[in-house]
């Protein structure tokens, strides 16, 4: 059942446009800050980029080439704050990073990484490392002319359910979270802004008010909703598509790899869902419609033919079992190649003559979303009245209250609690919920869908997580969709459409 929207009316302190990383990450602080908060999103959380990474929380050791060094280091100071909000989603992840002769020299690796392991004041992860592939696991997969390699520490991140917690804590906050709520426009009046809505499962059309407005639309940010405010910044915008694929678990160990290419661009090969390999990514610039940004033939030739120069065993596109692809919504720096434009946020404010401040968001990355929640209310800071000082740093989010490395004790212990219950369901819902998985666990398991997907969870994911259809739950609450049967989710899907009541109905939150 779907969280209940405030009283239709309300002056809000900030509207955010855009239900991603950015503006969950922002109505979260905001709304801690005893700010009142809407949210509107047009499709489901994280329906956009936001679920279409490569799953990293890093530095991004390639930035350094581009003389980032601000970026890494706030992302690398990041890496450790956030892995100490959500060590149930967040998890540390070693990568290895083959030599290849005629590339990068060895010399210049050794640099980069000891930059990486020493600018962002590593504490909690292990430092980088040589390794001999003739003798390693790692080095199993690969081909045998590969005989050194280096690893270093990064981590891994359940990026769309990362955005669902963030909302889940707005929430619980008091913040105003809606789905399925598409902006039509929006105008200054005075002092504040009059917001048109429309809920797009209904249609029904609403007016509401706010003191803010925020533009966290993502890769829709200059041709639709800057539209719609009247404003344009179609050049400040430089859209790059990323695409990924997944194959059949190319190696036994959990380990990932880095792998260079002589266009200078870096893949990752990293283990995903237990049997799987996850490749990626390309960097292509883009136009059109984000929605509609899919991996093409020569993307997804590219990603396989680059994964085989280092794996013995060749990739072929037939192998493929799974794309996606996301469009980044990078500041348009002026670089001449999309890999080479920055990553980095750029937060822009107008708020001229006393009108009401329209704050846009450029740019950014999973890894420093919170630091730009932070940064985007310190921009408005003169323009909300009693807000309180910044707090998310360490703050847990929902079901990550335990230690970091407390996670295997918490499976453990879940198990336990519930002998009868298959160990491996056990343990996925204590990855995908953490210490709201007790509650998943205690209610009766109900309709049986497919793989060890529940009627049980699937209401709390419609209850408390804003899941409305199949592909909410199969594609970004969890990752189910790579094991369930077309009819299967065609059944979730009639499951969902049934009990329609249940889906927009009204509970407290979990």
């Amino acid at each position: 059942m779907q969280p209940e929207s405030n009283v239709s009316g309300q002056l809000y302190d900030i509207a955010i446009i855009g239900g991603g990383v950015n503006g969950c990450g922002i109505a979260r602080d905001a709304a801690g800050r005893g700010l009142s908060v809407l949210l509107l999103e047009k499709d489901d959380l994280a329906s956009g980029t936001s679920s279409a990474s490569t799953k990293l929380i890093h530095g991004g050791l390639c930035y350094l080439e581009h003389y980032e060094f601000r970026l890494v280091r706030d992302s690398l100071i990041e890496r450790e704050v956030l892995l100490s909000m959500a060590p149930h989603i967040i998890w540390p992840l070693r990568f290895v990073l083959p030599h290849q002769k005629g590339l990068r020299p060895a010399w210049l690796i050794r640099l980069g990484l000891f930059l990486y392991d020493h600018l962002g004041g590593r504490k909690l992860l292990p430092p980088c490392r040589s390794v001999d592939l003739r003798h390693d696991p790692a080095g199993e997969p690969l081909k045998p002319g590969l005989v050194k390699g280096f690893e270093y520490s990064d981590c891994w991140v359940e990026d769309a359910r990362l955005v669902v917690l963030n909302a889940m804590d707005a929430a619980r906050r008091g913040a105003d979270i809606r789905v399925r709520t598409e902006v039509l426009q929006a105008n200054r009046q005075g002092d504040h802004w009059v917001v048109e809505v429309e809920d797009r499962g209904t249609g029904r059309r609403e007016t509401v008010t706010a003191r803010t407005l925020i533009n966290a639309a993502g890769p829709w940010i200059s041709d639709v909703i800057l539209r719609r405010i009247g404003a344009d910044a179609r050049s400040k915008t430089r859209l790059v598509k990323g695409s990924h694929i997944v194959v059949p678990r190319m190696f036994d160990h959990d380990r990932a790899y880095i792998f260079q290419n002589p266009d200078q661009r870096i893949i990752f090969a990293i283990p995903y869902e237990h049997n799987f390999t996850l490749i990626g990514t390309t960097d292509v610039d883009y136009q059109g419609d984000p929605a509609d940004a899919a991996a093409s033939q020569d993307e997804i030739a590219y990603l396989c033919r680059a994964a085989s120069e280092y794996f013995s065993a060749p990739i072929e596109p037939a192998q493929v079992v799974w794309t996606y692809s996301g469009v980044r919504p990078l500041y348009d720096d002026g670089s001449s190649a999309a890999q080479e434009a920055t990553r980095d946020y750029v937060l822009e404010l107008e708020a001229g003559n006393g009108e009401p401040p329209l704050l846009n968001i450029f740019g950014g990355k999973i890894t420093t979303y919170r630091r730009l929640a932070e940064d985007a209310l310190a921009k408005l800071e003169s323009h909300l009245r009693d807000a309180g000082a910044p707090w998310t740093r360490g703050a847990a989010l929902p079901g990550g209250e335990f230690a970091i490395d407390g996670f295997e004790e918490l499976a453990a212990g879940l198990a336990r609690a519930h002998p009868d219950t298959d160990p491996a369901l056990v343990r996925r819902l204590a990855r995908a919920h953490g210490t709201n998985a007790a509650a998943i666990l205690e209610a009766d398991p109900g309709i049986h869908f497919g793989a060890d997907l529940y009627q049980r969870e699937v209401e709390y994911l419609v209850r408390a997580e804003w899941a409305m259809t199949a592909d909410d739950i199969l594609w970004r609450r969890t990752k189910l969709g790579l094991r369930l049967t077309a009819e299967e989710a065609g059944r979730l899907e009639q499951w969902l459409e049934d009990n329609r009541a249940v889906v927009t109905g009204s509970a407290a939150l979990v």
